[in-house]
């Protein structure tokens, strides 16, 4: 089975990787996958709707995040998601998984 196959404006062929999982474990809040995704991909909720169940509190010091924010993100639409991967440029906890996927 083939993947999906994306054309540069030179011609150049290349993979798109599509997002798959987003650890919301290990999201931070931040917003920076929801600024920079140029489609309708990501959604910001509030941590205590989910169940998440306890995270370290020390996973937000580092980057000068504390729990009041008690935001994360969440896949709104993972299927208008174009593989440019922009957002798991700009994670800073590397939240995301993408990969190739079959062509239809």
């Amino acid at each position: 089975m083939s993947t999906i196959i994306g054309i540069t404006r030179s011609g150049k062929e290349y993979v798109p990787e599509f997002i798959e999982t987003l650890d919301q474990t290990k999201c931070i809040g931040c917003g920076r996958c929801f600024k920079t995704c140029p489609r309708d991909v990501f959604d910001l909720v509030d941590r205590d709707d989910l169940d998440l169940g306890d995270f370290d509190d020390d996973d937000w010091s580092d980057d000068g995040f504390s729990d009041d924010a008690a935001m994360v993100m969440s896949l709104k639409d993972p299927m208008d998601c174009i593989g440019c991967q922009a957002c798991f440029k700009v994670c800073p906890k590397a939240c995301m998984t993408h990969a190739p996927q079959p062509a239809p």
